[in-house]
């Protein structure tokens, strides 16, 4: 009878660890739209998966009478699981259990999970919804965020990180999340800054809602602190999976291989003519992503911040890849400083990972101005260049319009260990564009016509010769800085075939303790 009673005992606490914070608070959750951390974690892994750590820890503190609001668990229930039979490492901060605030002995719980993935080698997933630092414990609770980002940065580039907001996430405890590889955020209910609409006021006398500081969209559009935005709970959770299918469990490890029934050489006709004949008009690159990987299934990353670039993950012959790609729809494909950014950000991701890149050329060059200037134009696109130089994965480019000036460096040209670089028969690789080459070569004799009508005979004329020279693509391939030029419809192939002989390359780096990445 007394190992009975024993056995009841662990039962007995389980159940109320799984409660949190009560059912009051529980249904509170509920009434604002929001799932449980518990709830979280069942939608996550798989079923039957998921093995707690730290159930019945509880934190240490007395100040303020906080001996007196113990809850098993303290606010975060952490452990693994699998998701789609793959093992993860999970956190999920409990919003029940003072306001999912961070203790000393929570940053315990998730420094646990976060050293075994390391050991093993598994992704970490986040699932935030806390209001911060736990006050009551002072420089305790600083602490603890400290050991998580100390760990966050240890963790980076040797497993994959993922953040999930789903509430609030201020002050110090967004830094956790900005040390990882991919922010996700709900669309509702979901939050990040590092002070809030009333310290704002105070300080700034800017009168801001919660929404239009931090919100979801926000982050998405201006910032580019959210990678993903998902309309629920549940989709946000499912683009989580969906992520974690395109890219590997450590970085010693290649992406997971999927079989594709779709046919490696099929021949895409439409790419013969997708390329405006006038280089000023322009067409959705999207068209093209979709259209050359497999089963037309592309995820996009940052899709609502700098359009002007298009990154994210798909598959070419079962292989995962990291496609980049100029987007002539949005500021006619022009580089800026939020577009290198991104650019430069997913690049290095890749390279982490093992995931090879193929990138899609159509650039005009980089956004002028003095906004982009003082904005630091030339910092940030150094790091897509110095991104790009510096990855050792298979490098597949494809030149399908304009390549013009820096930015034609810029986009994993062959002097930046680019692995293989095709061209399609549209391709434009120079330092400028044709008005404006001829403006700069032949200014002093433009000056000197005086005839409006001969004036503009003369610029057609030397505008032509320019084009003949420099508004093709055999000119580089002449110097061998183009591998081949191809049709457009074989493009799928000639990638894939590529990809695959490249899988095995090895390009050498110097001895250095790191680089230093222009941030």
């Amino acid at each position: 009878m007394a190992f009975e009673s024993k056995i009841k005992e662990l039962l007995d606490k389980r159940s109320e660890a799984r409660i949190g914070g009560g059912q009051k608070r529980i249904d509170k959750q509920h009434e604002q739209g929001k799932l449980t951390a518990r709830e979280r974690i069942a939608l996550l892994l798989d079923e039957g998966s998921f093995e707690e750590f730290d159930m019945f820890l509880t934190h240490r503190c007395t100040n303020f009478d906080m001996q007196k609001q113990l809850f098993l668990g303290d606010g975060v229930v952490t452990g693994y699981g699998t998701i789609n039979g793959r093992l993860v490492y999970v956190f999920a901060q409990d919003f029940t259990v003072n306001a999912g605030s961070l203790s000393e002995t929570m940053s315990l719980k998730i420094c646990k999970v976060m050293d075994q993935a390391m050991k093993v080698g598994a992704p970490v997933i986040g699932l935030n919804d806390s209001g911060g630092a736990r006050i009551q414990e002072g420089c305790n609770s600083l602490a603890g965020f400290a050991e998580i980002f100390e760990r966050n940065i240890m963790a980076s580039g040797v497993i994959p990180q993922i953040s999930v907001i789903f509430g609030p996430c201020a002050g110090g405890s967004v830094y956790s999340p900005a040390l990882t590889d991919f922010i996700m955020m709900s669309k509702e209910n979901s939050y990040m800054f590092l002070t809030g609409p009333k310290v704002v006021k105070t300080v700034t006398g800017e009168d801001v809602t919660t929404d239009k500081l931090g919100g979801a969209l926000v982050h998405a559009t201006k910032s580019g602190v959210a990678h993903f935005v998902g309309e629920t709970e549940e989709a946000t959770l499912d683009m989580v999976k969906e992520l974690l299918s395109y890219i590997p469990s450590n970085n010693f490890e290649n992406a997971p291989f999927v079989p594709t029934d779709d046919p490696v050489d099929r021949k895409e006709d439409m790419l013969n003519s997708i390329v405006p004949e006038n280089p000023n008009q322009p067409y959705n690159v999207k068209d093209i992503i979709g259209a050359i990987v497999d089963e037309g299934r592309f995820m996009e990353v940052h899709a609502k911040f700098a359009p002007n670039l298009v990154v994210g993950f798909a598959r070419m012959g079962g292989m995962t890849v990291g496609v980049v790609a100029n987007q002539p729809q949005a500021m006619a494909g022009v580089l800026d400083s939020n577009a290198s950014r991104k650019g430069a950000r997913f690049v290095r991701f890749c390279d982490a990972f093992n995931i090879p890149l193929v990138t899609l050329v159509d650039v005009p060059g980089f956004l002028p101005g003095t906004g982009q200037e003082y904005n630091g134009v030339i910092v940030h696109g150094a790091k897509m260049l110095f991104a790009y130089g510096e990855a050792t994965v298979p490098k597949v480019t494809v030149t399908l319009r304009k390549s013009y000036g820096g930015a034609h460096i810029v986009m994993s040209c062959k002097q930046l260990r680019s692995d293989i670089n095709y061209a399609w028969p549209s391709a434009q690789i120079a330092v400028m564009g044709a008005s404006g080459a001829t403006e700069v070569l032949y200014g002093r004799q433009l000056k000197e016509i005086t005839d409006p009508e001969e004036k503009e005979k003369f610029m057609a004329e030397k505008e032509k010769e320019y084009n003949d020279q420099f508004a093709n693509p055999y000119n580089a391939a002449k110097y061998g800085y183009i591998d081949d030029v191809i049709e457009p419809r074989n493009t799928r192939f000639r990638v894939i075939r590529a990809l695959r002989a490249l899988a095995n390359k090895k390009d050498a780096m110097p001895v250095k303790k790191h680089s230093n990445i222009p941030l």
